[in-house]
């Protein structure tokens, strides 16, 4: 019976993803929103569950990256669709696929080199890219901020989440080991993190959600540009 409880966990996941989804059909975009953050919340419950009870198995880690594809790939990219992609026509259709499909293929390569990275993620986590649409979602709606307003700055920032995804961009997994991270790279992703908490301070909670996966996506790239060129 031990083994149901990871598996339950993981299954957890996609039910947040299919109301995430279903939410977003509603219209209801705070709540497509929070079933994302849920869907976060149980995915990393499932590994946890699986270690305490010695129970981890081939069937559980596929099935977490099924799940995961749903939640933190397409789940998003609907709700990016319907919060404001539609409005860009085909571009905006475009953009939505794209995700979902960096997201299938940061999966996959996950999964086929579990065995050979350690230390860090190679590309930011698809989680991590999920919940950068969230959370996004949620301060521009609580700001009252249509997005289309500022131009082509939204699909844009959806392609350079979508493409970090597939990069070869390193990302710590806070499992300690790893790659040095530098302090000039935590300095500035921190301005920018406080940056977002400043400018979305009228929805606090939000901004500070905001904030911390966008910074993260933000350290990777330039921590992984201060190791190379130190290493030059």
């Amino acid at each position: 019976m031990k083994h149901l409880i990871p598996n339950a966990c993981t299954s957890m996941n996609l039910v947040f993803g299919m109301c995430s989804i279903i939410s977003t059909f509603n219209g209801n975009y705070l709540w497509a929103s929070l079933f994302i953050l849920l869907a976060l919340v149980a995915d990393g419950l499932d590994g946890r569950a699986a270690r305490f009870f010695g129970v981890s198995s081939e069937l559980g880690k596929e099935m977490d990256s099924l799940c995961d594809l749903g939640s933190f790939g397409i789940a998003p990219a609907l709700l990016a669709y319907k919060f404001t992609l539609s409005n860009y026509g085909h571009f905006g259709e475009a953009v939505a696929i794209v995700f979902a499909l960096c997201g299938m293929w940061r999966l996959a390569r996950f999964n086929v080199n579990t065995n050979v990275v350690h230390g860090f993620f190679m590309g930011l986590a698809i989680p991590a890219g999920g919940c950068i649409v969230a959370t996004s979602t949620m301060l521009l709606s609580a700001l009252s901020i249509k997005p289309e307003a500022f131009g082509y700055v939204y699909p844009v920032t959806m392609l350079i989440v979508a493409y970090l995804m597939v990069s070869h961009v390193h990302y710590p997994d806070f499992k300690g080991g790893g790659e040095k991270l530098y302090l000039i790279p935590k300095i500035a992703a921190a301005v920018f993190l406080v940056g977002i908490i400043y400018l979305g301070r009228d929805a606090l909670l939000y901004a500070v959600l905001t904030a911390v996966f966008s910074a993260y996506a933000l350290f990777g790239i330039l921590n992984s540009l201060y190791t190379l060129f130190s290493k030059k």
